[in-house]
C-alpha cells in the first residue's frame, strides 16, 4: 500500500522526463519564457487558464503555476521538445477533475510548423501512458475546438470517443465557438502504451 502511494506521488516530488523517438517531454523552466510567449501568442493557442495578455510576466507565472500544481499534485505540466533541436515545440498540461485524479483533463498547443508531423500523437503518447501509468489516472477529457479537424481526428486515432458537443463552450475575442468533448479511458488505452521509464544515456 504505502509503495504504491509513493509510486503514484513521486511525480509530485520531481517530474520525470519523457523521451520518444521525435520528442523529449520536461516541465518548463524560466529558460522557457521566450518560447513560451512565441507559442502562447499564436491566434488559436490554449490559453491554460491565463486571463490577461501573453507576457513575460504571464509567461513567468504560467511556469510557477506549474511547479505549484505538480507540488500539490494537482495538475502537471510539460514542454514539448524536438529531440534533435531542443527546441520548444508545444506545451501540455493535465489537471485534475476530482480530488483522486482518477477524472482529469488534458490540454495541448502546438506551434504550426509541427502540426501534422506525429509529434502531437508521440507526446500524447506519453502524456497518457504517463498519467494512466504513474499518476493513476483512469478517464482523461479533452475540449477541442469543433471546426479544428486535425485535433480531433488525432483524438479519434488515440482511441478516444466522442462524447458530444459543448454549444458555445469557448469563447475566441468577441465570438463563441463550439466544442467537442472527448474521453479516453485507461481500459481504451491498451494499443497506445509506451514506455515512460528514465532512459540511461
Amino acid at each position: 500500500m504505502d509503495q504504491t502511494f509513493a509510486s503514484f506521488t513521486a511525480w509530485r516530488i520531481e517530474l520525470p522526463v519523457l523521451t520518444g523517438r521525435a520528442v523529449v517531454l520536461r516541465e518548463p523552466t524560466a529558460e522557457d519564457v521566450g518560447p513560451l510567449i512565441d507559442l502562447l501568442s499564436l491566434a488559436d493557442a490554449t490559453r491554460f487558464g491565463l486571463d490577461e495578455p501573453i507576457s513575460d510576466v504571464s509567461a513567468q507565472q504560467l511556469i510557477e503555476g506549474a511547479v505549484r500544481g505538480r507540488i500539490a499534485g494537482l495538475s502537471f505540466t510539460y514542454v514539448i521538445t524536438l529531440t534533435a533541436s531542443r527546441a520548444v515545440v508545444g506545451l501540455f498540461q493535465v489537471r485534475q477533475l476530482d480530488p483522486t485524479f482518477e477524472a482529469a483533463e488534458w490540454e495541448c498547443t502546438l506551434t504550426p510548423s509541427v502540426r501534422g508531423t506525429g509529434v502531437f500523437l508521440e507526446a500524447a503518447r506519453l502524456i497518457g501512458s504517463f498519467a494512466f501509468g504513474t499518476v493513476g489516472t483512469y478517464r482523461m477529457e479533452a475540449r477541442v475546438l469543433l471546426q479544428n479537424g486535425r485535433a480531433n481526428g488525432a483524438l479519434r486515432k488515440l482511441g478516444a470517443v466522442q462524447e458530444g458537443i459543448l454549444r458555445r463552450s469557448v469563447r475566441r475575442n468577441a465570438e463563441y465557438f463550439d466544442q467537442v468533448l472527448w474521453s479516453l479511458l485507461k481500459d481504451d488505452w491498451r494499443d497506445q502504451w509506451v514506455s515512460t521509464e528514465t532512459r540511461v544515456h
